[in-house]
């Protein structure tokens, strides 16, 4: 009797399209399948974070984590001590405040928005998460932004320097090897610059951090991170459909954010922006404005009084959804002032015209961040004489997307890969 051979299947390329165990993909130890964010309660600060993971992949798979610093009073006072030492204050000051009043068994409470109200990011608490998961899901991203979150983060790498890869979002103004990735905007190093060094008395230069100039794991980015992309942007356009598909065209939006130290103004520029918007009217087909929690209540009561009336103007009331999103995928082109980086680099991320008001008032690292973003075509000043119809356009700014490739690039160099 003769035998039917028998037919074994196929080995599975290396390329097809199916799950692999993890353990035949790469080692078990080496892939990265979650994340732990550190934030500071800003949502500019954890949007950076967020968008990183989002290009990442792991948007879908992270913890979020706090350190808030107590505020209302005399915290508001303290806000420029460093956070180990402000929350010592608050501490001393409550006990101060229990045992002074007429009744020694009145609870100690802070603010709302203090420490007792949210739960404060640990070191050691994150740490032994990573040591208790590590067999099971392997090493942990730490992705960190903001000044408070500095000492965290570093604790973090210090106690768990072989189960984390900690990236600090924005400069640490400190010692960089404490982190194994910091990314930055590019003008954060413009004390170092010739322009920068001449600003600078110099028997001061030495205390004007950054002091060195970038090593090897500095990513340097020209705006902020963000969680603006393709995708995003295209959900969003989908989302906001019925409510701006049949605004009359071009559409012109308009983000107005608040004088910082750097970037001072008040009623004049509000004068001069209402004043410019005024004579751009003709070639826009309807106008949407929005003022953000930093605005002046003087510069947005200028802007409504002077355009609020006017049939192709909408100003966000601040009580409807926000139609941020819906403004990035909708508008022709943006009119945003110079003081938020994060609002002019999510504008300039959609490749659509962006003017930008109030640059010359901006001094120090801005105006370099501005006369980058000018340098390379991204944006215009915007002078009142423009014709919005025209439609101009540039490589959008895909800074999330390259800091995203480094950190794929500096997990490979450890042996590690995200597990997406």
């Amino acid at each position: 009797m003769r035998m039917k051979p028998i037919q074994l299947p196929e080995p599975p390329s290396p390329t097809a399209a199916r799950g692999t165990p993890d353990i035949f993909e790469s080692g078990v130890h080496t892939l990265v399948r979650r994340a732990v964010v550190i934030g500071n309660g800003f949502p500019s600060s954890e949007n950076h974070s967020i968008g990183l993971l989002r290009a990442l992949g792991l948007s879908n798979n992270h913890l979020l984590y706090r350190v808030t610093r107590p505020r209302g009073g005399i915290d508001d006072w303290l806000q420029w001590l460093p956070l180990s030492l402000h929350q010592k204050f608050h501490y001393l000051i409550s006990v101060f405040r229990a045992f002074s009043s007429k009744s020694q068994y009145l609870p100690l409470t802070s603010h709302p928005n203090g420490l007792s109200a949210i739960l404060e990011a640990d070191a050691k608490h994150i740490v032994n998460l990573a040591r208790q998961t590590y067999e099971k899901e392997g090493p942990l991203l730490v992705v960190a932004s903001g000044r408070d979150t500095i000492s965290v983060a570093s604790s973090i790498k210090r106690l768990a320097p072989d189960l984390v890869f900690v990236v600090q979002i924005q400069h640490p103004r400190s010692h960089l090897n404490r982190f194994d990735m910091v990314i930055t905007p590019h003008h954060d190093y413009y004390s170092l610059t010739p322009e920068g060094q001449q600003q600078v008395p110099k028997f001061l230069r030495r205390w004007i951090t950054p002091c060195e100039p970038p090593d090897s794991h500095v990513v340097l980015t020209l705006g902020a991170l963000h969680r603006i992309d393709f995708a995003s942007l295209r959900s969003a356009a989908i989302t906001w459909h019925d409510v701006f598909a049949h605004v009359p065209r071009p559409l012109l939006v308009v983000n107005i954010g608040g004088p910082t130290k750097n970037c001072r103004y008040g009623v004049d520029l509000a004068k001069q922006l209402a004043t410019s918007l005024l004579s751009v009217l003709d070639s826009c087909g309807s106008v949407r404005i929005s003022f953000s929690e930093r605005t002046p209540q003087k510069v947005s009561n200028i802007v409504g009084k002077e355009l609020g009336n006017n049939p192709k103007v909408y100003i966000w009331d601040g009580q409807e959804p926000n139609p941020h999103m819906g403004h990035l995928a909708w508008a022709d082109a943006f009119v945003v002032t110079a003081d938020s980086v994060n609002m002019i680099s999510e504008a300039c991320s959609t490749g659509k015209p962006v003017y930008i008001m109030g640059a010359e008032r901006c001094r120090w690292k801005f105006r370099e961040f501005h006369k980058s973003l000018r340098e390379r075509g991204v944006v215009r000043p915007f002078t009142g004489s423009e014709d919005i119809s025209e439609n101009w356009s540039y490589p959008p700014l895909e800074d999330t997307a390259d800091a995203a490739k480094r950190v794929h690039e500096a997990l490979a160099a450890r042996g590690w890969k995200l597990k997406i």
